[in-house]
């Protein structure tokens, strides 16, 4: 079981290589410059999620995306988005090699149909994405994928180890050479199956999977910004997590799926799944491995796991983190709207200087 270690004193630094994030939901039109004021300062790279509405499905819309997102970069952020293309029943191998010969589209995504926000044109049997696979293969591209089923008679809190079984175990045995990335998982299991698996598979962890369970959810009345796709679930599986995530395995990465909705769409009868993190996410998995001891592996999974999974150089650039507590706003401006970040109101233990 994961255990408490003391922590460290207030003042202690840790300078570690710039982190990348594996996982990041930029948004679109006025939205993404406030994103982006967060993430650039945190992360030098970043896997821009193309869930948008409509979403990014073809080499034309991911360069329109990458272009927004550059012009939207703070002028003095060294920053570098890495694009990726929605996965259909109908990407066509022609599309995944044209989308690959830019230089800029790192991965192509995989969301079952309905599984999240934004999903229901996703892929509703993987073997029709066969022959797009076979070209990501050939080209060396990414496979990310969202990790659960989505039927309705599947437990919500099944739908991971489900997916496994019926569409990543077949992924590894039909694909010996794509690179494949289970995003954001957040099962005991997934931990178990990544950890025994084949050195092309491997895994992006949150901080909020790494910091909650699903009493945080659920208990003295629903909270609806720890509302999230993979749902948190009990304390057994976050413990294997963040056991894990410390563990200095290569295997496991940082992917934050920072998530931000406004907080009148996630304050409503329905509220939307995602928490928004960017605004303190290193920071975040700072606490989750000073408190497993762990302080020493942090910069492998922030800035060295990641990249080299995706085959990309380690950066140069550093940053330094500072044991020293700060208050998280309420809110942050969100294009004009409203985001509630996670820790809302309340501290994070780490400054980033």
């Amino acid at each position: 079981m994961a255990q408490c270690a003391a922590t460290v004193p207030e003042g202690t630094q840790l300078t570690i290589i710039k982190p990348d994030d594996f996982h990041h939901h930029f948004r679109d039109g006025a939205k993404t410059k406030s994103v982006l004021s967060h993430a650039t300062k945190r992360f030098k790279r970043a896997i821009a999620m193309p869930n948008l509405k409509p979403p990014v499905t073809n080499t034309e819309l991911a360069t329109e995306y990458y272009k927004h997102i550059t012009e939207n970069t703070p002028a003095d952020a060294s920053f570098q988005p890495l694009m990726t293309l929605y996965l259909t029943d109908n990407t066509t191998p022609e599309e995944i090699h044209k989308a690959k010969q830019t230089g800029y589209i790192y991965a192509a995504k995989y969301y079952p149909a309905g599984a999240t926000t934004n999903s229901d044109f996703g892929v509703t049997d993987v073997k029709k994405c066969y022959p797009a696979l076979q070209a990501m293969e050939e080209c060396s591209m990414v496979l990310c994928i969202h990790s659960e089923v989505s039927r309705s008679e599947i437990d919500i809190f099944d739908r991971e180890s489900v997916f496994i079984q019926e569409v990543i175990t077949p992924l590894l045995r039909d694909f010996t050479k794509l690179k494949i990335v289970m995003e954001h998982i957040s099962t005991k299991g997934a931990v178990e199956f990544v950890s025994n698996g084949p050195d092309n598979l491997a895994a992006s962890i949150t901080c909020h999977h790494l910091l909650y369970n699903r009493n945080a959810l659920l208990v003295g009345g629903v909270k609806p910004h720890f509302y999230c796709l993979p749902i948190l679930k009990r304390e057994t599986h976050r413990v294997a997590l963040i056991e894990a995530a410390t563990s200095g395995s290569p295997k496991f990465f940082a992917g934050t799926d920072s998530a931000p909705h406004t907080t009148e769409s996630k304050e409503s009868a329905c509220g939307c799944a995602g928490v928004y993190t960017a605004h303190a996410a290193v920071e975040l998995y700072a606490e989750a491995f000073e408190r497993m001891g762990k302080l020493e592996n942090l910069e492998a999974f922030m800035s060295i796991n990641g990249a080299k999974h995706y085959g990309l150089p380690i950066t140069e650039e550093k940053v330094t983190l500072t044991k020293k507590s700060w208050d998280v706003p309420k809110t942050y401006e969100f294009g004009g709207e409203t985001v509630t970040p996670l820790r809302a109101g309340f501290t994070v233990a780490w400054t980033l200087e």
